[in-house]
């Protein structure tokens, strides 16, 4: 049994509906509250429904159009927001019950920018505890819209499965070591992280400061793009690129080596010859330290995260989902010199990555070396761990993609491209051209 809705639109697609006439941002949320009606509560992807305020705000959306008022390409597009970012208004939970959910005061700054863009905000979406790795067991993991007995991922898993499942054309999620491209991959849909410091995360709560990023989950490149554009205030400028003219860079030490995944490294490896074949050309590119970038990551990410739990965790510790609560103790425990040691990788491994952009355009893996589990791993370092390919960019703040490249066994395989810092718009046109060659668009 699936729950994809293959009909459902793109939210390009949509936005011309609107401007033709022949449908409305009111018809649209509709739409989207009756699906997502349909797919729970199967796939356990929605925290808050925010039905009254979307249908409200879409009223206004429409006759704004209607007067002639065009905010641009989001106006009236529904969007779902991942909880723990504050929405005015509306109680954000974190996926947790270590504390009663809080209402949000004001609007985070990049919820903000979409209400600016035009955006209708639809609900709020499920995730992992705190985004820290763990389904909290009262909250229940988010179900696969491929397969709903096994994961969508994490921690954004609630946005991924309703995009995926044609509930809602993007969403928002959040990215410490692969949180929007490993759900992302596990769905079948596009997955961004940007670059860091490129969206804004004030109303976001942290996992890690240093390694924390927000961005799209989206069913197309185009779409991604339109909506990194409005969480950044930026245009993302993206020239056409000839495929015949890439110079790509494969990550070989980022695939599979068991045997039981071997399928996923030969999915992605007939993908790049699909490309040689195109004219693109193709090395193999080894990076100094790159091997390290999950253990430094957590060398990171452990203790930043129990210090922001430093003073939560004593008020209800039972309240925790236990996996999560050992995490934030053993953070505690990771001495001083590891982290001071790992932040300084930090800096070597970004020169390095950075450096290994004088010879290729594009860095490139799979994006998970494995088809979504049953259940969301345990955070694991060596072997096919589930960060194996997307730790790195965390670590380094490059922007990173994950496109569906095909199936394996009925679920979806993504494939991940990693761009120079700040070339989130030449990343995103390499996507879409990859998109194009490999879905015949």
């Amino acid at each position: 049994m699936h729950l994809i809705d293959r009909e459902a639109l793109d939210a390009v697609t949509l936005g011309a509906r609107y401007r033709d006439g022949s449908t409305t941002p009111e018809q649209a949320v509709e739409t989207a509250l009756a699906r997502m009606a349909e797919v729970e509560p199967a796939l356990n992807a929605i925290a808050c429904d925010m039905a009254d305020a979307a249908r409200a705000e879409a009223a206004t959306r429409g006759a704004d159009l209607r007067a002639g008022t065009d905010l641009g390409p989001l106006h009236g597009i529904p969007v779902a927001i991942k909880d723990l970012i504050d929405v005015a208004g509306i109680p954000v939970g974190y996926g947790t019950r270590a504390h009663p959910p809080r209402i949000a005061e004001t609007d985070a700054a990049l919820v903000a920018r979409l209400r600016a863009a035009g955006a209708v905000i639809l609900g709020k979406t499920n995730l992992l505890e705190y985004a820290y790795g763990v389904a909290h067991p009262l909250v229940g993991q988010t179900n696969n819209p491929h397969d709903p007995a096994r994961t969508a991922g994490g921690s954004s898993g609630g946005s991924a499965a309703l995009v995926a499942a044609g509930a809602v054309p993007l969403a928002l999620g959040t990215d410490t070591g692969g949180s929007i491209r490993i759900p992302a991959a596990y769905c079948g849909i596009v997955g961004l992280k940007p670059t860091f410091g490129l969206v804004p995360l004030e109303g976001v709560f942290p996992l890690a400061q240093s390694l924390d990023h927000a961005g799209p989950l989206a069913r197309t490149v185009a779409d991604a793009a339109l909506l990194l554009a409005a969480l950044t205030g930026q245009a993302m400028p993206m020239d056409p690129v000839d495929p015949a003219a890439l110079r790509i860079g494969v990550l070989r030490a980022q695939f599979p080596s068991e045997a039981a995944n071997a399928p996923v490294g030969a999915l992605v490896d007939a993908c790049l010859h699909r490309l040689a074949g195109q004219g693109a050309q193709i090395w193999e590119v080894t990076i100094q330290g790159l091997e390290e970038a999950t253990a430094r990551l957590m060398a990171i990410l452990m203790p930043e995260a129990s210090v922001i739990h430093r003073d939560l965790l004593p008020v209800n510790p039972q309240g925790y989902a236990p996996g999560t609560r050992r995490q934030i103790e053993d953070g505690f425990a990771i001495p001083a010199t590891d982290y001071l040691l790992a932040r300084a990788y930090q800096g070597d491994l970004g020169a390095a990555v950075e450096a290994a952009f004088d010879g290729v355009d594009v860095l490139v893996s799979p994006s998970v070396p494995f088809v979504a589990p049953f259940e969301d791993p345990e955070i694991a370092d060596g072997g096919d761990s589930e960060l194996l390919a997307s730790a790195f960019s965390n670590v380094t703040g490059h922007p990173s993609v994950s496109i569906p490249c095909g199936m394996v066994d009925g679920l979806p395989v993504g494939l991940q491209l990693t761009g120079r810092r700040g070339g989130d718009g030449a990343l995103l046109a390499t996507a879409r051209a990859v998109e194009a060659l490999l879905h015949g668009a």
